[in-house]
């Protein structure tokens, strides 16, 4: 498989203080990956440096072969850990500019989800609770035709039916050729899902590992080594 996502020495620090320490990653397509750690690991600054939003201090990521910039992000599809649309825009404003915005939105597939959620396309997202604006953040960030999904704490704070809901939506709607990256430290909650596992304890890749593999050769549920290796 062909290697989408590769992090080359990669390292970020903040006032001297390092959130990603020289770290050697390559993620494949075709997986839906965990990239897993506690609060503080450095998994969001990943993200972000897979996005272009922030700068490596050193070494380089690449997302196929090229530095995140205006190519890459015609390809990327991010989903940030917080509220990131106009809370005034309704949701038919909001996929407007989607399709605006991205030559890759596939606006039947998000019209068919947010009308299995029953949503109000008039409604505004300040209008909205947490769990549906998560839910239509989700949905259009889903409904592009990307080659990698960089999904931030995706199920977070939203109640167990919602995290239900997202992770069904992942899985149903991502393209196998592509590369999904989720974030997060609800392991027992993306488990059943993910393909591959990858580790990070400050700023350092501890463990990249076939979900599979890893249960067979322990024994242990991927949430049962997370908190051994996690453990205070």
């Amino acid at each position: 498989m062909a290697s989408v996502l590769e992090c080359r020495g990669l390292t970020k620090a903040y006032k001297g203080k390092h959130a990603l320490d020289h770290i050697n990653l390559k993620l494949n397509a075709g997986q839906i990956v965990g990239l897993l750690g506690p609060n503080g690991s450095g998994k969001t600054t990943l993200i972000k440096l897979a996005t272009g939003l922030l700068k490596p201090s050193d070494g380089e990521i690449l997302i196929g072969g090229l530095k995140p910039g205006k190519v890459t992000k015609a390809h990327v599809a991010y989903l940030p850990d917080k509220d990131f649309l106009p809370p005034y825009m309704t949701t038919e404003q909001l996929l407007n500019m989607y399709q605006d915005f991205y030559k890759d939105f596939n606006r039947s597939k998000a019209l068919a989800m947010i009308s299995n959620l029953g949503l109000n396309r008039k409604q505004k997202m300040k209008e909205m609770s947490k769990g549906t604006r998560e839910k239509l953040q989700l949905i259009l960030t889903m409904s592009r035709e990307a080659a990698v999904y960089l999904l931030d704490e995706p199920i977070a704070g939203v109640d167990p039916a919602a995290r239900d809901y997202i992770l069904r939506t992942i899985l149903s709607n991502y393209s196998e050729k592509a590369l999904v990256v989720i974030s997060t430290h609800l392991i027992a909650d993306v488990e059943a899902i993910l393909d591959d596992i990858v580790f990070l304890k400050n700023g350092q890749v501890v463990l990249h590992q076939q979900a599979d593999d890893l249960r067979e050769e322990t024994g242990k549920s991927v949430d049962h080594v997370f908190r051994e290796v996690f453990k205070c």
